[in-house]
């Protein structure tokens, strides 16, 4: 395992599922968290479990994602609370909409790809001006093997990350060298925003895979330290599948 020690990481949408597992992975190295969610309860239980001896090793920011507001107030806390901010996550993710992308609401489009996409520049943007810019880093965006992958109920989701995995190639070109930026495209993880996907048919849809069961939290958190850390020096601008062997995603 890396040693996070001394670094400080935002994890935007950081209290559950995917996001929080990368918060546990990157404390459990030594590191420092800031996640953010709009649910004070969730937010609060996070970070107990984060920093059960309240020892500064996690704190929370509360906003929507696509707040530039919240965005600029969880950054400024983050390096003035935790007093630097070496890695940026970016997490969060909606999908209002389940269905043939052909009848989809527009309004309900408009908020995936403002959420999935949008605010994901402006939060890079505004880590770049605040700190990384000047002192290094790296970022890892969570897109997912629907960007890659048509068909299914999600489509307009898909599309969302799909302009997320093309984003992630730009900003590396354009953070290069002080910044590394990747993401990671999982298959359906065991997570409560993915459960549409494999309640009532888990084994049906594990069995779909290789390796015969959905992704965890686990599976991608360590994934996504690994991007994170310098043993990953050489590697930007990717995005790296992660889908127990392929399957239905």
């Amino acid at each position: 395992m890396t040693d996070f020690t001394g670094k400080v990481a935002l994890v935007t949408g950081g209290t559950r599922g995917i996001g929080f597992g990368i918060a546990q992975e990157i404390v459990a190295r030594g590191g420092s968290v800031c996640v953010t969610a709009r649910k004070p309860d969730e937010l609060e239980q996070a970070v107990k479990t984060l920093d059960p001896d309240d020892a500064g090793r996690a704190i929370s920011a509360r906003g929507s994602a696509d707040d530039e507001e919240h965005q600029d107030a969880a950054i400024s806390q983050t390096i003035e609370t935790l007093g630097r901010l070496d890695f940026l996550v970016n997490n969060a993710a909606v999908n209002p909409y389940y269905g043939p992308t052909i009848d989809a609401d527009l309004g309900a489009v408009r908020k995936i790809i403002e959420v999935n996409v949008v605010s994901v520049l402006s939060w890079t943007q505004k880590a770049w001006r605040a700190w990384l810019r000047e002192n290094g880093g790296a970022v890892v965006n969570i897109a997912s093997v629907g960007g890659l992958r048509a068909g299914g109920p999600l489509g307009s989701y898909g599309m969302s990350k799909s302009a997320l995995i093309y984003l992630t190639k730009q900003l590396s070109r354009e953070m290069a060298p002080q910044v590394r930026v990747n993401a990671i495209a999982p298959a359906v993880v065991k997570t409560y925003f993915a459960r549409a996907l494999y309640e009532g048919n888990e084994e049906a849809v594990a069995n779909s895979y290789a390796m015969k069961r959905l992704g965890t939290p686990e599976d991608t958190a360590k994934l996504t330290t690994f991007l994170l850390s310098d043993d990953a020096s050489w590697i930007t601008g990717e995005t790296v599948v992660i889908d127990g062997g392929g399957g239905i995603g």
